[in-house]
C-alpha cells in the first residue's frame, strides 16, 4: 500500500517529544521525480539547536548514563527490530524524499542500516581498557568512557544509512545525538527518531533537528557543549566545521567525498570491468562519494571499453523510483541537476568527447541521461572536481607510471579500484594508490566491518569497523596506589 505521506509528522524531535520550531517557521520538501511538495518540515534554528543539545547533555548523566551497557545494546536490537518491522514503509519515504529507486533502498540501504544497528549494539558491552602494569606498587588501567554530546550532520544522497552510521556506534558507546538531516531529505531521519523512542532510548538520547546548515548546522557546530561533530558532505562545509569547532576544541570526523580513479588494465577481464565501471558511476545518479567517476583506461583496450560504457548506459531503464525495474531515478533537486548541466556544458568547452547523454532526461522531474566523455585528459575540471552526478569521464593511459599518476592526481583520496590479471602489478598498485579503500577486480562494494574514509579532501577519521568506536569514547587513566 502507498505510504500516506499526509499522516507524517514533520516537527523535530527534542527530549522525546515532537514540538514546532521556536520560530514556527518551516520549509518545503519536494519530491524529486515530480518537483511536487512532499512535506512541510519544521525549521530547526539556534534556539532549537539549544534546546536539543542541553536535552543530550542532561540525558548523558540520567538513565542512558547510569544504564548497563547490556541493556544499552538489547534497546539498540529493539531499534532495529522496530526498523525491520516498518521497512516497507521507511524505503518508500526514503524513495519519495530522494528520489532513489525503491529496488535500490530494498536491496542496499536498508540491509546496510540494519546491518550497522545490530553490529554496533553487538560492541555496547565489550568497549574495554587495558590493565597496564606500569608500576608494582599501583594499579593502573584504563577505562573508555563516551565522548559526549555528539552532533551528527548527514547529507542527502544515503540519509537513512548514512544517518545510521553515526547513530549507531555513537549509542552504542553511551554518547547522546543531535542529528541534523540535510534538509532536502529530513524524513526518514525523523522516523527513524519516533523508532528509536519506541524502541526504549530515553528521552534526549537521540534528537532530530532538521534546518539548513548555515543556521542549524553551523549552531551545532559552534556550540560548547557538542563535544564531537561528525560530519559527511562537500570538503567546503567541512573546512568550515573545522573553523567552528575550534572554539572548544571539540573532537571532528569529516567523510568529505571523492573523484576515485577506476584504472582498468588490458590484461583484465573488459567485459566485467566495463560493466562493474558503469556501475560504479551510474549507482544511485552517481551521487555516491566514492563514484567511479574517472575510468583510467588503457588505450589498448580504450576503444572497447567506451563501447560497452555507452551499450550500458543507454540501457539503463531511468524513471519513476516507485516503479520496481527502475534502475535509476532523478538526482536530488534542481540545484543539482544544475551544477551536472554545468560540468557536462564545460567538459565538451575544455574539448572532452561527448559520447552518450548529456541532458536532462525527462521533461518531469530531476533526471539527467547516463553520460559518458571520451578524450579526457587529466587536468580538465570533470577530471579534477567531484561532479556528483552520472558522469563518467575516460581517460586513456600507455603505461603504468603513467595510470598510476593520473589515478594520484587529484587532491581526493577517498577510494580507487584497480582491474588486473598481473598479480605483481596488483599489489604495487595496492600499494601506491592513494585511497583509503582500494578494490581490485571489483569495484565499489563496503562493509560495516571495514573502516571508511580517507585523507587530503577527502576528511579524515575512519568510520565503519572497531575503529570508529574510537570516535566516540574518550580514554582515562586510572592510577590506584597499593595501600591507598
Amino acid at each position: 500500500m502507498p505510504y500516506d505521506i499526509s499522516t507524517t509528522r514533520a516537527d523535530l524531535i527534542i527530549h522525546g517529544e515532537r514540538v514546532p520550531a521556536r520560530s514556527g517557521r518551516s520549509f518545503e520538501t519536494l519530491n524529486p521525480a515530480t518537483e511536487q511538495p512532499l512535506a512541510q518540515v519544521a525549521e530547526a534554528g539556534v534556539e532549537d539547536v539549544n534546546d536539543a543539545v542541553a536535552s543530550a547533555r542532561e540525558a548523558l548523566t540520567g538513565d542512558w548514563g547510569r544504564m548497563r551497557a547490556a541493556d544499552r545494546g538489547q534497546i539498540l536490537l529493539r531499534f532495529a527490530d522496530l526498523i525491520r518491522r516498518d521497512q516497507d514503509e521507511l524505503i518508500e519515504l526514503e524513495s519519495l524524499d530522494s528520489g532513489k529507486p525503491v529496488s535500490t533502498i530494498r536491496r542496499q540501504d536498508m540491509p546496510a542500516v540494519l546491518d550497522t544497528l545490530t553490529y554496533y549494539a553487538g560492541f555496547a558491552d565489550k568497549i574495554n581498557g587495558q590493565v597496564i602494569p606500569a608500576r608494582q606498587d599501583a594499579l593502573t588501567y584504563t577505562v573508555r568512557e563516551p565522548v559526549g554530546v555528539v552532533g551528527a550532520i548527514v547529507p542527502w544522497n544515503f540519509p537513512m544509512m548514512i544517518g545510521m552510521w553515526k547513530i549507531a556506534p555513537a549509542l552504542a558507546c553511551g554518547c547522546t545525538v543531535v542529528l541534523k538531516p540535510a534538509e532536502l531529505t529530513p524524513l526518514t531521519a525523523l522516523k527513524l527518531g519516533e523508532l528509536a523512542l519506541e524502541a526504549g532510548i530515553p528521552a534526549g538520547v537521540l534528537n532530530v533537528v532538521p534546518g539548513f546548515g548555515a543556521v542549524a548546522g553551523q549552531a551545532l557546530v559552534d556550540h560548547p557543549d557538542v563535544d564531537k561533530v561528525t560530519f559527511t558532505g562537500s570538503p567546503g562545509v567541512g573546512r568550515q566545521i573545522l573553523q567552528g569547532s575550534a572554539g572548544n576544541l571539540k573532537r571532528v570526523t569529516l567523510e568529505l567525498g571523492g573523484k576515485s580513479a577506476n584504472v582498468i588494465f588490458p590484461d583484465a577481464d573488459i567485459e566485467t570491468a566495463a560493466k562493474a565501471a558503469a556501475s560504479g558511476i551510474f549507482f544511485n545518479s552517481g551521487q555516491v562519494c566514492s563514484a567511479g567517476s574517472r575510468i583510467v583506461v588503457h588505450n589498448s583496450i580504450r576503444e572497447q571499453v567506451v563501447e560497452r560504457l555507452v551499450a550500458r548506459a543507454e540501457k539503463i531503464r531511468t524513471g519513476d523510483p516507485s516503479d520496481g525495474d527502475t534502475q535509476m531515478g532523478p538526482v536530488v533537486s534542481e540545484k543539482q541537476m544544475g551544477r551536472i548541466l554545468d560540468y557536462i556544458r564545460i567538459g565538451e568547452e575544455e574539448g572532452a568527447r561527448l559520447v552518450t547523454g548529456g541532458a536532462r532526461a525527462m521533461e518531469r522531474g530531476y533526471f539527467v541521461a547516463p553520460t559518458v566523455f571520451d578524450d579526457v585528459r587529466p587536468e580538465m575540471r570533470i577530471s579534477q572536481e567531484e561532479i556528483f552526478g552520472p558522469v563518467a569521464s575516460v581517460i586513456g593511459f600507455d603505461d603504468e607510471d603513467e595510470a598510476l599518476a593520473i589515478a594520484n592526481g587529484t587532491s581526493f583520496s577517498l577510494a580507487a579500484g584497480i582491474w588486473t590479471n598481473d598479480m605483481r602489478r596488483m599489489h604495487r598498485f595496492l600499494r601506491d594508490l592513494k585511497a583509503g579503500t582500494v578494490w581490485a577486480n571489483t569495484f565499489g562494494p563496503t562493509d560495516v566491518r571495514l573502516p571508511w574514509g580517507g585523507t587530503r579532501d577527502s576528511g579524515f577519521g575512519r568510520e565503519h569497523g572497531e575503529i570508529a568506536l574510537e570516535n566516540f569514547t574518550e580514554p582515562k587513566s586510572i592510577w590506584i596506589a597499593h595501600g591507598a
